[in-house]
């Protein structure tokens, strides 16, 4: 059967991506004989993040309409998903493409996107087919978003070519240079698609003290003394923090040091047009603030905005439209005494509480808390949800710009639900609160490979993004019956016990190690584990979810083994034991390379479980 699609509007590249979307899977789809098929792409010219389509379409063809091209791509991957295709994960090996009658074609609704900012931060460690097969899922499950955190991703690729925490693979070679190679290809990927790009975010203070800061790796070359009266003045020394440029403060009392930020951000967004979100955010640790006796005289988040001004000032003056991303994080929760930002609409309020709890969602309904007092250089992270968004409440009283929540359910918490299908409820519980919290939608700050035993916390952020009003156990069990055919609801029934019987928290560092109540829930689920079988009871397993239920009983059984050890006290046992789970995902991770980040849990469980303690 010959499919004609023709298109009209702005953004060819993007409408001939979606036009051959469009054909390959209704080629698919639909049987070989049968009258011409002729559809049109039509897109306006509406960068509003929030897109709109609208689809309209019989048996011999007809529209697909959007507000951008952008739109246009969104509402195509939706009409496939009315018509029953499935894309359950990143990588097209995830696909279900069902087989369908002409009629089936039939369809006439509009959309809109529930909320502007719908994307995912890179982290973890990721090779290049990773981070671009992540690309090519992001529209398909109605994600409008991509970051690409520092200036290029460098330090997240050379940590899985480097293979830093696998000792059984060779490193291979990853430069710079490599990565700014494939930072060209990732923003040909995004454009492509027409995701809105946003870069940079740490990385600046180092930059100002004469570093280039791509990561949070220590550097050897001591600070220069011309640029020493810049660094933040801690513990009455001015150093680098821990050996880290991005860790480390700046002393914003010092003209030169507000100067030389404002200017590297107004160069770079001069240098990098196709760039829509900038992010300028200060050190990544806290309790690290400059004490000299100026900087006493005000607050960060009073020097932050300051410069912040000083930055849409430079922007304005070189007539770039780059918007600003500014965080609320560490110190920089508690919003400024006296300063306000002058121009709103140059900036983009990402509120990132990274300290939380996922074992519940955000708390809208009890009482109000009061913003803690602020101690410089003693601060205590809030960890209570209403805490959290006291921080929140505080600065919307100030500004009442754009903006979205920046969180870590897939950064983390992930790796202590078992299951996914608890951190999945957690995701679609929080999302459809963002309204009533003022926020307008939610970038997720996660690894890539996060996909064992599957992908369904990332379908459901994603879906929900787009449509406020779907329902997360419908999703839910919409992912199941595409990952795991005629026997999900076994399945189902197994990971939500999984996750029933998990603890984000306790893996998260949060509470004492000794608990007995986890070491029993940790038992239990070794023993859910050995009862089920991973296999199809009809034989049949397409694509990879089967595969990995199998390879997740191991990893499940070793992981829950080591915390069961490590809640009952069995300190030398739980280290062995979580020794053991290291060397099973080490040694498969040639094959489950995709969906397990090796060096990612392993780092978490280390420093935030505390094994690395037990190995000191």
């Amino acid at each position: 059967m010959r499919i004609k699609i023709t298109r009209s509007g702005t953004g060819g590249g993007v409408l001939a991506f979606a036009a051959g979307e469009l054909e390959a899977y209704l080629t698919r789809m639909l049987p070989e004989e049968g009258a011409a098929l002729e559809v049109t792409l039509e897109a306006g010219d509406d960068p509003d993040g929030r897109e709109t389509f609208a689809v309209d379409m019989t048996e011999s063809g007809g529209t697909v309409t959007g507000s951008c091209p952008r739109g246009v791509l969104l509402g195509v991957y939706d009409y496939l998903r009315r018509l029953g295709c499935r894309f359950p994960g990143p990588g097209r090996q995830w696909d279900v493409v069902p087989a369908i009658d002409r009629e089936r074609l039939r369809a006439k609704y509009e959309k809109r996107a529930s909320f502007r900012h719908r994307g995912v931060c890179i982290e973890g460690a990721d090779s290049r087919e990773n981070v671009l097969d992540f690309i090519d899922w992001l529209p398909r499950v109605g994600y409008n978003s991509f970051f690409l955190q520092f200036k290029t991703p460098y330090t997240f690729l050379k940590r899985w070519y480097h293979h830093e925490n696998n000792p059984l693979r060779e490193p291979e070679p990853y430069t710079e240079a490599d990565a700014e190679r494939d930072m060209a290809v990732f923003e040909e990927a995004t454009g492509r698609r027409g995701l809105l790009l946003h870069r940079a975010g740490h990385g600046w203070t180092g930059e100002v003290l004469g570093y280039e800061a791509l990561g949070w790796d220590a550097d050897p070359a001591p600070l220069a003394e011309d640029r020493r009266e810049l660094a933040a003045r801690v513990d009455g020394v001015r150093e680098l923090w821990q050996g880290v440029p991005a860790n480390t403060g700046l002393c914003f009392s010092n003209p030169r040091a507000a100067d030389a930020l404002a200017s590297l951000v107004v160069n770079y967004a001069r240098e990098n047009p196709s760039v829509d979100y900038v992010h300028v955010w200060l050190a990544d640790t806290f309790n690290n603030v400059c004490a000299c006796e100026n900087c006493q005289k005000t607050t960060l988040s009073d020097q932050y905005a300051a410069v912040l001004n000083e930055i849409d000032r430079r922007l304005t003056g070189a007539g770039l439209s780059t918007r600003i991303v500014f965080l609320l994080y560490q110190e920089l929760l508690w919003p400024p005494v006296k300063e306000r930002l002058c121009n709103p609409d140059r900036f983009v309020l990402m509120f990132a509480p990274i300290s939380r709890t996922f074992e519940a969602s955000y708390s809208l309904d009890g009482p109000e808390k009061p913003i803690p007092p602020y101690v410089r250089n003693r601060i205590t992270l809030p960890t209570d949800l209403q805490e959290n968004l006291a921080f929140l409440r505080g600065w919307q009283q100030i500004f009442a710009g754009d903006s979205f929540v920046y969180d870590y359910p897939l950064g983390r918490a992930h790796y202590g639900d078992l299951g996914y299908v608890h951190i999945a409820r957690i995701i679609g519980s929080d999302v459809k609160k963002l309204g009533r919290m003022g926020l307008d939608g939610y970038v997720s700050c996660q690894e890539l490979r996060a996909a064992l035993p599957n992908a369904l916390p990332n379908y459901v952020m994603g879906y929900t993004l787009l449509d406020g009003s779907a329902d997360t156990e419908a999703l839910i069990r919409e992912y199941f019956q595409a990952a795991y055919g005629e026997d999900w609801e076994r399945v189902l029934e197994y990971l939500s016990e999984l996750s029933r019987l998990s603890s984000c928290d306790y893996l998260n560092g949060k509470g004492e190690r000794v608990d007995p109540g986890i070491a029993r829930r940790m038992r239990e689920a070794c023993a859910l584990c050995r009862a089920f079988a991973p296999v199809p009871e009809n034989g049949r397993a397409d694509g990879p979810g089967w595969r990995l239920l199998a390879y997740h009983q191991k990893y499940t059984l070793g992981l829950a083994r080591s915390l069961e050890l490590l809640a009952e006290g069995r300190q030398p046992e739980s280290l062995a034991a979580w020794r053991a789970l290291g060397g099973l995902i080490r040694e498969n991770e040639p094959e489950f390379q995709p969906f397990l980040d090796v060096y990612r849990v392993l780092e978490v469980t280390a420093n935030y479980t505390g094994f690395r303690g037990l190995e000191a």
